[in-house]
Order: C-alpha cells, then sequence, then structure tokens
C-alpha cells in the first residue's frame, strides 16, 4: 500500500510549496498539482485555448484529407436564404454533415432531396462553432447502376478472369498497313468518316466487311466478319488485311449492347489480325475495346492511329523547331510555373468566406427565434396592461381627481375679480395715450418738419444745416429746399436774403416787396 502524504509545515507570512511526496514515495506519487495552474521550467505541454486547438484540428483535417469522394444518401437538405446548401451524408452506420456554398449550388444539375443516393466530392474540414467535422462538397452527382449495367459487370468479370483483357496480349499496330479490313454498316456516316480520314493522312487499300451494327443478329454478323478477316489466307485473290477496325457510331448503351456480347469479344480477341475497336464515341465504352489490340476514342481517330502522316519528317522538323523555340522560351515557362503555383497557395475567396458565411446563417436563425420570442414577451405584457385599463378603474381615478382640484380653492370668480381690478387701473392710461400721438397736431394745422431721410428736426439750426427738408401735413408730405443759394422752382430773380438769427421765439419773417419776390423764412 502507499504510505500517507505527509505536509510540511509552513509559515503563515512565508508561505512554502506544499509537497505532498517524501523520500519514500515521491516515485510512486510524482508532482502534485497545485490550485492554481502554473507552467514549470521544461514545460513543453503549454494549455492550448479552445481557438488554437480549433485552428490545429481544422488545418490537419483539411491537408489529410484535402479531396475526397463520398458514397451516401442525402438526408435533412436545407437551403439557406444566403443560397448555401446545407445536408447531410449517411448509410447504415455513419452520418457526416456536409456543406455546399452558394456558387457550386447553382451549378448542379439536378435538385437534391432526402433519400437521393449520391456521390459528393469535395474536402473535409472542421466547423469550430458547433465543434463538428463536415464535408465541403465541391461537386455531387447521383449515383446508382441499372440491373444491364450490372450484367456488364459480371459479364466483364468473367472475361476477365479468362484474361482475355490482359495486357500481355496486345500486339502493337503496323507502322505503314497495305490492307486495311473495316466492320461496320456500309450506309453509315462512319465508312465515309474513315475513307476520308485515310485518304488525307495516308491513301491506302480498304476492305470493308457489310455487317448490322444494332438489332438483332448484329452481334453474330460482327464476329463472322471479324473471324472472315482472319481466315483471309495470304497471298490469295483476296488480300489479307494488316490492321481491322471495328467501328460504330454513338448511341445510348442499349445501341452499342452488340459490341458487349460475349461472342464479339471472343471473335476479336481470337483474331490474328490486330484490331482497333472504334465503337461509339470518347465517352462510350464496351466490353469490345477491352478485347481489342488498340482502343480509339471515335472511328476517325481509328483512322488516324492505323496510318501515319505523310509528311512525317516535316513533322520531326517541326518539331525540332518547337523544341528550340521551348528552350528559348523556357525561362518564361519557367516563371509562369512559379507563378501559378504561388497562385495555387493562395486561399480561396470562397474559403476564407465560408466559415463566416455559416456563422451568418446560424446568427440569422438565432436573431429570427429571438425576435420571435421578444415579440412573445411583449405580447404577454400587453395583455398584462390591457387587463389593468378597466371602465371603473379610469372612472373612479377621474372622480379622485375632481376631487382633488376642489380642494385646492381655484374658483373662477376669484380670477374674474382679479381681472376687473387690473382693467379699472390700466383705464385712464389708455385715455391718455392718444394724446401723446405725435401726429395729432397735424389734424389742427401744424406741420412735422424732417430730414430727407426721415429723422424729426426741432431747432431751426439744424433744419438751417440740412440742405433739403420735407414737411409733413396731415394730408401728405412736401419737399422744400433749404440754403443762401435756394430758390422756388420756375423763379429767375435774384437770390433770396439770408435767414434771420435765430432768437428766442421766432417771428415771421418779413413779407418781401411786390417788385422783389422773395422766399418768405419757413420758420
Amino acid at each position: 500500500m502507499f504510505a500517507p502524504a505527509r505536509a510540511q509545515k509552513k509559515d503563515v507570512h512565508n508561505p512554502v510549496p506544499f509537497n505532498r511526496s517524501t523520500d519514500d514515495d515521491n516515485t510512486e506519487y510524482g508532482r502534485l498539482e497545485g490550485l492554481v495552474a502554473k507552467e514549470g521550467a521544461g514545460d513543453n505541454a503549454a494549455p492550448l485555448s479552445i481557438t488554437e486547438i480549433s485552428a490545429r484540428l481544422k488545418r490537419t483535417v483539411e491537408d489529410r484529407f484535402g479531396y475526397v469522394r463520398l458514397r451516401g444518401e442525402l438526408s435533412g437538405v436545407k437551403r439557406a436564404a444566403s443560397g448555401h446548401l446545407y445536408c447531410a451524408l449517411k448509410d447504415d452506420k455513419a452520418v457526416i454533415d456536409g456543406v455546399m456554398w452558394r456558387g457550386n449550388a447553382q451549378r448542379l444539375a439536378f435538385r437534391p432531396e432526402d433519400g437521393i443516393e449520391v456521390v459528393a466530392a469535395g474536402k473535409l474540414t472542421t466547423y469550430p462553432g458547433r465543434s463538428k467535422y463536415q464535408i465541403v462538397i465541391e461537386s455531387m452527382e447521383i449515383a446508382g447502376e441499372g440491373a444491364l449495367l450490372a450484367l456488364l459487370e459480371k459479364l466483364r468479370a468473367r472475361l476477365a478472369a479468362e484474361g482475355l483483357f490482359a495486357p500481355e496480349r496486345k500486339r502493337a499496330l503496323p507502322f505503314l498497313p497495305r490492307t486495311i479490313g473495316v466492320v461496320t454498316s456500309p450506309t453509315g456516316a462512319v465508312i465515309r468518316d474513315i475513307l476520308h480520314r485515310l485518304a488525307d493522312r495516308f491513301p491506302s487499300e480498304v476492305l470493308v466487311w457489310p455487317v448490322l451494327v444494332q438489332g438483332e443478329g448484329a452481334a453474330q454478323q460482327v464476329a463472322n466478319a471479324v473471324r472472315g478477316f482472319s481466315d483471309i489466307a495470304p497471298g490469295g485473290p483476296v488480300p489479307r488485311p494488316d490492321l481491322v477496325i471495328v467501328a460504330r457510331g454513338g448511341g445510348s448503351i442499349e445501341d452499342l449492347w452488340s459490341f458487349n456480347e460475349e461472342v464479339v469479344v471472343r471473335a476479336v480477341a481470337e483474331c490474328s489480325i490486330p484490331v482497333i475497336s472504334a465503337v461509339g464515341h470518347e465517352t462510350d465504352t464496351t466490353l469490345c475495346d477491352y478485347a481489342a489490340d488498340r482502343r480509339a476514342p471515335t472511328p476517325t481517330a481509328a483512322a488516324e492511329m492505323a496510318v501515319p502522316v505523310r509528311r512525317e519528317l516535316l513533322g520531326q522538323l517541326d518539331e525540332m523547331g518547337f523544341r528550340m523555340r521551348r528552350c528559348a522560351l523556357r525561362p518564361v515557362t519557367l516563371g509562369r510555373e512559379r507563378l501559378e503555383a504561388r497562385v495555387q497557395r493562395l486561399p480561396k475567396p470562397d474559403a476564407i468566406l465560408a466559415m463566416k458565411a455559416q456563422a451568418l446563417d446560424d446568427l440569422t436563425d438565432r436573431l429570427r427565434r429571438g425576435l420571435k420570442d421578444r415579440a412573445g414577451r411583449k405580447r404577454e405584457h400587453l395583455g398584462v396592461a390591457a387587463a389593468r385599463l378597466s371602465l371603473p378603474l379610469l372612472q373612479r381615478q377621474v372622480v379622485q381627481a375632481g376631487k382633488d382640484l376642489a380642494g385646492t380653492g381655484l374658483e373662477p370668480r376669484l380670477l374674474t375679480r382679479r381681472w376687473a381690478q387690473d382693467r379699472d387701473r390700466l383705464a385712464p392710461f389708455a385715455r391718455v395715450l392718444p394724446q401723446l400721438n405725435p401726429r395729432l397736431p397735424l389734424e389742427r394745422g401744424y406741420a412735422l418738419v424732417k430730414t430727407v431721410d426721415g429723422k424729426a428736426l426741432t431747432t431751426r439750426e439744424k433744419a438751417a444745416a440740412e440742405t433739403g427738408l420735407v414737411l409733413e401735413f396731415r394730408d401728405g408730405e412736401l419737399a422744400v429746399a433749404v440754403g443762401e443759394g435756394a430758390a422756388p422752382s420756375g423763379s429767375s430773380g435774384p437770390a433770396p436774403a439770408p435767414a434771420p438769427k435765430a432768437s428766442p421765439k421766432p417771428s415771421p419773417a418779413p413779407r418781401p416787396k411786390a417788385e422783389e419776390p422773395r422766399q418768405g423764412d419757413l420758420f
């Protein structure tokens, strides 16, 4: 048994670290963890924040699973308002969340729904906001095989097990075949394409074995034609082909099924002449392609494989010239490659904004729910307040307010008495004010003397200093001239006499003689 730990006595003012282990049990207990976390010397396991460990996990997952293809059933498909697609891929034992950003989701050729089995390609990443890992889907395709494809795969596996598709059975094509045998329909466009391409590249003798390429009996005719070319004896009346081309145009898997029949595959594999299979377009693949010595993506490509170009030397010269130009442009090419490599290392804008976009979608949902809850709480508060607003309660408050107003002692008769007293005090002033009007004497024949700019004059000295005056009468104003040289309008007599000096009481000016009309003194 372990020995009980013993504590060292420590001073209250000078505390020492608590040592639980002794010399006997130091190797058994090791270092005891304290109440407060501390980093010791040589500690290489510093505590990480949640954000740091989440970032490291994200980089590790993205580096390890930068591109994966997953097959599973869609579940919980949801398209957010931002256009992003959220879903889950599951099988009978596991499930993984998936997200597809708006740009890739808009390019989908089908509408994702729950229950569809798909093949999704993308990269694995983590979402720190929920502590989950997920796949960022870049492309998505519907997965599923029909019974016909399953049967085809079963037949292919059986024939491959027999060694009919083994690479060591393949033979090299002749460099310059003199005679070429073609197994195809004589009325289709395939034979014309082959003949036209052979004439352009290298004219050769062509033997056509007409067969059906679709429908009942087509597989047997194709197999007989291949065996027939193989059975032609060399040096006979009919030249033996150096190369055989089995050709047909494109179509559906049902149209090309004759070239998947076992009889055709065995005939092609057993042919003693090298065979080129040119069935369908580039994306079409049949079992005849596996058994042939060479597969051509199209009948025209089969003709190109069969014969070389007549100007091969010119092509070699062009290739040498191209290599020389490439050597001259090699520094530019290397610089372009380095630039493209650096561009590829730059993060994509979608990847930078991906986490923020997903967090924004989460916040949008939380905001919608928060507003809905807040509206519900306010509705409850309004209901409680509405319950308190009852008619008897309001009437009771009105009656109480009336009593409070009556208790203040404010009566209308008190205000009307105050108004009457103030009106009596102002009545004498109302009678005196009209007498102070400066224009009232004008009604009795007096005139008001003003300057040109409208200022009133009260002395003769000020009036004499002006060059012109304005006299205001009861019925209007009259402008007059002032000065020694001023004369009445229309007169040609001598200048008027100088105005007399001012006196305490101005007297009327002396009346001018009849023979010498002069302007009188206005003052």
